[in-house]
């Protein structure tokens, strides 16, 4: 069973070359250094004082900051390459990771929350882009699993470690997130530039090829269900922390094990699970897997143990492994090769978007109306995105 598993993983990847596995590799260690977002809540109201609905709307200046960056982060890579785009924001974000620390009045931890997220966030589609940029058109979608994978490794290592450095000292989350931006951009000097135009041969001609996708309808109606998903997964930065902590009685150190936990399931399952779901209608299988997200959320309300938080963690982690990567998929066969930049990046921006309306409705509701409200307001969002995928089949299959 193990060389079986093993097999599958092996082939799955073959031939993907030098440059994507190097792209992949800063991912990882990109990712294994994200200590500060999962615990960023925790640390505005335990270190700074602040309210869970401040802390939930200061959060929000992190999405804000975000939909910017998506934006910046597409424009620089057209103008710089797309490695000279990764190492500016690597670079920059570590030193906004440092100079956090010093930090203690609103205004200024708001404007840096803020600016933090432009530049922090600008390295997503460089990094989607590069991957496109660099591998075999025929092998693109095993490219991004891998891009996935390597991103959940890191999100296995980083929180875990995280939990245990905030036991110690919060400042070690910010000391620990900047050395492992620096070290990706280290790390992307050894990979050369391509030029854009050495790709463009390849793509496809017609309507296709011109269409935007801000006037690609049904296109921007699957970005409306992109942003229900990611709300609710981007509940992990802000109300499930708090949750775990008040309801659940964890400490950080476990907490940050649970969102570790989400991250390795990813790691050991998502590609099995991708191979066994693909012969299926993809948006069917997004609607399953943005139901199972939601049902795994609202399940939380009816225990208390370690335990079942880890259960509940198991449930919406297989409906993620369910939903996201069928749907970039689903996003890069929309458009021709010199479309998807300009997809993907508003694919980026639908999740930050998502990252401004989640910490700031889920604390807010969590603050004023209690947690299990929220988690079974969003138990009822799941058959709602599942029939609206379902729809959405027409135009995606």
């Amino acid at each position: 069973m193990i060389r079986r598993v093993l097999r599958l993983y092996r082939d799955g990847f073959a031939g993907l070359g030098r440059d994507v596995w190097l792209i992949c590799l800063v991912l990882l260690v990109n990712r294994a250094g994200t200590m500060v977002l999962p615990f960023i809540t925790l640390y505005l109201t335990e270190q700074r004082g602040v309210t869970v609905a401040l802390a939930g709307r200061l959060l929000s200046l992190y999405g804000l900051g975000a939909v910017a960056g998506a934006y910046i982060g597409g424009w620089l890579c057209d103008r710089v390459g797309s490695v000279r785009a990764q190492q500016l924001s690597l670079i920059a974000a570590g030193a906004g990771y440092l100079g956090f620390i010093w930090l203690r009045s609103l205004s200024a931890i708001s404007v840096a929350l803020f600016l933090l997220a432009l530049v922090a966030e600008s390295f997503r589609p460089s990094a989607m882009a590069a991957i496109g940029e660099r591998a075999p058109l025929v092998a693109q979608g095993r490219a991004y699993a891998l891009a996935r994978l390597a991103a959940n490794v890191g999100m296995a290592i980083g929180p875990a470690i995280g939990g245990w450095l905030a036991t110690r000292a919060y400042a070690f989350l910010f000391i620990a997130d900047a050395s492992t931006c620096w070290m990706a951009a280290i790390v992307l000097f050894l990979l050369p530039e391509v030029k854009p135009s050495s790709r463009e041969a390849e793509s496809t001609s017609g309507s296709a090829a011109s269409r935007s996708p801000w006037r690609d309808g049904p296109f921007l109606l699957l970005m409306l269900l992109v942003v229900g998903i990611a709300t609710v997964i981007f509940q992990i930065f802000g109300a499930l922390p708090l949750y775990f902590r008040h309801a659940y009685g964890l400490s950080a150190t476990t907490i940050g094990l649970l969102l570790a936990l989400n991250a390795l399931l990813l790691v050991l399952f998502e590609m099995i699970t991708v191979l066994r779901i693909e012969r299926y209608r993809r948006m069917t299988m997004i609607g399953l897997g943005a139901f199972l997200l939601c049902l795994g959320f609202g399940l939380m309300p009816l225990g208390t143990s370690t335990l079942f938080a880890a259960f509940t963690v198991a449930v919406w982690s297989f409906g993620e492994m369910f939903s996201l990567p069928m749907m970039n998929a689903v996003v890069a066969n929309r458009a021709s090769a010199v479309q998807r930049g300009r997809y993907m990046g508003v694919y980026t921006m639908a999740f930050a978007v998502a990252f401004v309306i989640a910490p700031a409705a889920g604390t807010h509701i969590f603050d004023h109306f209690g947690g299990d409200t929220l988690w079974y307001a969003i138990a009822a969002m799941g058959p709602l995105m599942f029939i609206g995928a379902r729809w959405l089949g027409r135009h995606f299959g």
